[in-house]
């Protein structure tokens, strides 16, 4: 099996954000550059059909241009989101995109994420793209515009698709991974901390 370690680490991976609400059942997607020719990405329906329980063989390994080299399922149609990242900036050597549940909640009301704790810091202003329709060259086309935008400084990156989820790009798996883990913990907070400012109880003082 071509990159069984890296497989099997992308299942435990996945697995564990299904587990802690960091994604659901309507989807989400992670892909892994392995080098120059392959990455490694999670079949379509993952999350609705397996409940992201895979096996090493349900990883796919994909070529530059989305031809199935090895892997027991079909590519999701979100294969161009992340082709779009790869393909415009080399360092990036991770994709996540995931639906996670506090992080959702300011994705789907379209506003910037608040960057509130120490742990995020490092990826400076968490912005919520504008609308397109999920797995639409559209969508692909404008995650390709704001990598662009972030010239060197696209690793770790995040931004929330409008209405949709999250996006993060990093240079390993498990960089991404905590990077999701950290946003989310953040979004959990900055829920009740707009909440408490609004009250009157403790007033924000940070940018949002």
């Amino acid at each position: 099996m071509l990159y069984e370690s890296e497989r099997k680490d992308l299942c435990t991976v996945v697995k564990t954000m299904f587990d802690r609400f960091e994604t659901n059942a309507a989807g989400g997607n992670v892909s892994v550059r392995i080098n120059d020719d392959h990455i490694i990405m999670t079949p379509t329906l993952m999350s609705q059909q397996k409940l992201c329980d895979l096996t090493p063989y349900d990883i796919l390994v994909v070529t530059m241009d989305e031809e199935i080299v090895e892997g027991d399922g079909k590519l999701t149609r979100e294969i161009n989101m992340h082709m779009a990242c790869y393909k415009q900036n080399k360092k990036i050597g991770c994709v996540i995109h995931a639906h996670p549940r506090d992080s959702l909640f300011f994705a789907t009301l379209g506003i910037e994420l608040p960057n509130l704790t120490e742990a995020t810091q490092k990826l400076g202003k968490i912005p919520t793209l504008d609308y397109r329709p999920a797995t639409t060259v559209e969508l692909a086309d404008l995650v390709r515009e704001h990598i662009k935008s972030l010239g060197d400084d696209v690793v770790p990156k995040a931004c929330l698709l409008n209405s949709h989820g999250i996006l993060i790009t990093d240079k390993t798996l498990h960089k991404a991974y905590d990077m999701l883990e950290r946003i989310e913990y953040n979004a959990y907070i900055a829920e009740k901390a707009l909440i408490f400012d609004k009250l009157g109880i403790v007033p924000l003082h940070k940018e949002c």
